[in-house]
């Protein structure tokens, strides 16, 4: 608290530069920003670190860097790591034709999968079967923007399992199965609208291809039938089932007694400058690294050739994130502190100010922001959780407002970004940072104005 009494608000401004790198520089100067995606990173982070470490003194910047890096990058950066090998030593072989049907089955397949292996390892399982289906198709963007709205984020509210600020509420008392009991209304409803609004989409793009498009169809669909559907390093799911059974330790050791040292009542473990790494830390990193290594060693070189796998999408996500997570300290410091005294107290109110910085911020510090707030305005019934009693409605807001909008922009969750990566790796012309936001106010700004007269009035 005491730092966020003399924090300046312009310490935010590293952090803004560095979005605005994101937005900006690919349009202006993109050849030299794709080779100096850390030098980018680098700059913002110690513009930031220079004087906050003349302000503070060393040994503060040092905690606040542990509790960043250590705490919250590397689980999250390792995380991504494993589901993005693991799911590229899956191949689903044979060919499917791009069609308005066939697309749609894929973007549902991967909404129903994304609670369960992670919207990271639902997206890469997914990406690669969707861009070759649509080989034939001169207008394919938009089938990406969708994959990522539905797969690569609303997809994955269910459970603590599908995205990482649910996880973190899991580690702070709500129950593992309540968000698959409370938000699936939300899920149908915005899933329903969305496949609703591709078809029409898709089917206008189609009516663009013309004849050629037409002829590049039926051959499609003449290779498909000799070519059948099937699955090549299907043994790469028992390595997903690793990564999703480390996730779930992390959240069970803190639970058991024997883990816990009663003189401290954390988790046995040690302290790098105040973060606490312990047994659980340590469980979910070895078991996470553990299924990669397992996966790289045991699949077929020709199967991730035939992915087309490549380390460039996740390079750029730990790149650029590493910036992102170390200008925004200072915004997450001010936040925190100020989080109770903003007049955020109902439902609407927590569904757009959770979403509307989840959106540009990571949204698992923000969801925990917005969780202890609900948790300090001192609800007599409701989820009993570390911070406090948080009412239901605010939990529900809070944990759609996190998950929903990550979608509204590239950053909004670490899957978008790889997502883009791999697509334009395959010749798709994706929008810019401004032109995806384009997309995203156009049609999901509409969908969660329906779910806050629905559900958050």
């Amino acid at each position: 608290m005491e730092i966020a009494e003399t924090l300046p608000l312009w310490s935010i401004i590293p952090f803004v530069g560095m979005l605005l790198s994101i937005a900006i520089m690919p349009l202006v100067i993109g050849e030299w920003y794709e080779k100096h995606q850390l030098l980018v990173a680098a700059f913002w982070a110690f513009l930031f670190l220079i004087p906050f470490t003349i302000g503070y003194g060393l040994h503060i910047t040092a905690e606040e860097l542990s509790e960043t890096i250590v705490g919250d990058y590397i689980p999250f950066i390792v995380l991504l790591l494993g589901l993005f090998t693991v799911a590229g030593g899956i191949h689903v072989r044979g060919t499917i034709a791009g069609t308005t049907r066939n697309n749609v089955i894929i973007l549902l397949i991967g909404t129903a999968l994304a609670s369960w292996v992670g919207t990271t390892g639902a997206a890469m399982l997914l990406i690669r079967p969707l861009l070759r289906a649509n080989l034939w198709r001169r207008h394919k963007a938009h089938i990406v923007i969708f994959f990522i709205f539905l797969v690569a984020n609303i997809g994955g509210c269910l459970t603590p399992l599908g995205d990482p600020p649910l996880f973190l509420g899991y580690l702070r008392g709500v129950p593992f199965f309540w968000t698959l009991q409370h938000i699936w209304p939300l899920l149908i409803l915005n899933t329903v609208i969305l496949i609703v609004a591709f078809i029409a989409i898709d089917r206008h793009f189609i009516a663009k291809e013309g004849q050629e498009g037409s002829d590049s169809l039926a051959l499609e669909q003449q290779v498909e039938e000799k070519l059948p559907l099937g699955i090549d390093g299907a043994h790469n799911f028992i390595f997903l089932a690793i990564i999703i059974i480390a996730v779930i330790l992390n959240g069970a050791i803190p639970q058991m007694e024997a883990c816990i040292d009663s003189a401290t009542g954390q988790t046995y473990g040690f302290d790098i400058f105040g973060t606490h790494v312990g047994i659980d830390y340590v469980v979910q990193i070895g078991l996470i690294l553990l299924a990669m290594a397992l996966s790289l060693v045991t699949t077929k070189k020709q199967i991730r050739e035939k992915n087309v796998f490549e380390w460039a999408p996740i390079a750029e996500v730990a790149k650029l994130f590493i910036g992102i997570f170390i200008t925004m300290i200072p915004a997450l410091i001010l936040l925190r502190a100020n989080g109770s005294s903003l007049g955020i107290d109902s439902p609407l109110k927590f569904f757009w100010a959770t979403g509307a910085l989840s959106s540009f911020l990571d949204n698992s510090p923000t969801y925990v922001v917005f969780l202890t707030t609900a948790g300090s305005l001192g609800a007599a019934e409701g989820v009993l959780t570390t911070v406090g009693t948080v009412a239901i409605p605010m939990l529900l807001a809070i944990s759609a407002g996190a998950v929903f909008m990550g979608a509204m922009t590239y950053i909004g969750n670490a899957p978008n970004f790889m997502v883009k990566n791999i697509a334009e790796s395959s010749g798709i012309k994706m929008p810019s940072f401004f032109g995806y936001m384009g997309w995203s106010c156009a049609i999901l700004l509409p969908v969660f104005v329906i779910d806050t007269l629905i559900f958050f009035l």
